[in-house]
């Protein structure tokens, strides 16, 4: 039976890992620019976590001090979506997801700045090779500069949000966290609309095909898949987690490719580094979780 239990948990993942990549997916077919995208995500998203907070009964009330992290947690979760929704707009979903995966890489820089370790010889060396696998990827057509530069960035970004919320996240519900965090996002977000001018009657005049993923990057691939990957922990080991998210990328980059057709095929240089950056991450995984 726990066997069993074990392939549906793992069937499981594999299907949110494949949610995940399909949010990149949603996010060239919206035609919204990347600010007023991350926007409606929020917006839609929130009434939904909120119904599953009050469906589990989860306790709202925290601390102040707890307020202020969750704020900041909030503008950083923000502004990665921002540059992850820019990369795609600028370039390609394939350029996007290969160079976000190299959150892994900021993230074993952050954690001895934020754990007091020291930086792993080894970590810095897989560094290096990263950047050979970036130049492969920029010798390939340098249009796509812009676009990695923003991915670059969301993945910096995504590094430091799961990092500090390492440092609070037992303290606290991941669905409570993330619903303030979110909240925060929400209304960084809005008050620069609201300052740039943005919040027009034509800013909330959407098409029906925009509505309808939308709707499905709210639902599905952010609330649904957040509380799914939650649950999940409690079957799968963090080294099946960990070493599974890093196909998000592939599923991603070979959905891109039915949907988009010629946009999204490359020269070889591109899946080389691909394949150098990918390779890189999961071996940096596996020797990770080993040692811990």
């Amino acid at each position: 039976m726990l066997q069993k239990n074990n392939i549906q948990s793992y069937l499981k993942l594999h299907f949110i890992i494949f949610i995940w990549g399909f949010t990149a997916v949603l996010g060239a077919l919206i035609s919204l620019e990347a600010i007023p995208l991350v926007w409606y995500r929020l917006a839609l998203a929130l009434p939904f976590l909120f119904l599953w907070i009050l469906y589990r009964k989860l306790p709202l009330k925290v601390s102040p001090k707890s307020m202020i992290k969750f704020a900041l947690g909030g503008f950083i979760i923000a502004l990665h979506w921002v540059g992850f929704f820019m990369a795609i707009k600028v370039s390609n979903v394939s350029v996007a997801l290969v160079t976000l995966s190299t959150g892994a890489f900021f993230t074993s820089l952050l954690e001895p700045l934020f754990f007091r370790r020291k930086i792993r010889p080894l970590e810095v060396f897989f560094g290096i090779l990263i950047i050979g696998g970036l130049y492969l990827i920029f010798k390939v057509d340098n249009l796509y500069l812009y676009g990695m530069l923003w991915a670059l960035l969301a993945a910096f970004l995504s590094a430091l949000f799961s990092v500090i919320n390492g440092l609070f996240v037992a303290k606290h519900s991941g669905f409570v966290l993330s619903f303030y965090q979110l909240s925060f996002g929400l209304l960084a977000i809005s008050v620069y609309l609201f300052f740039n001018g943005d919040f027009t009657s034509a800013f909330f005049q959407l098409n029906n095909s925009d509505w309808f993923y939308l709707l499905i990057l709210a639902t599905i691939c952010t609330a649904y898949a957040f509380a799914a990957s939650i649950d999940l922990m409690k079957y799968l080991s963090p080294y099946t987690i960990m070493l599974s998210i890093n196909l998000e990328p592939v599923y991603g980059i070979i959905m891109a490719l039915f949907i988009f057709g010629e946009k999204e095929k490359m020269e070889a240089n591109f899946y080389l580094g691909a394949l150098l950056i990918l390779g890189i991450v999961i071996l940096n995984s596996i020797l990770k979780t080993r040692k811990n």
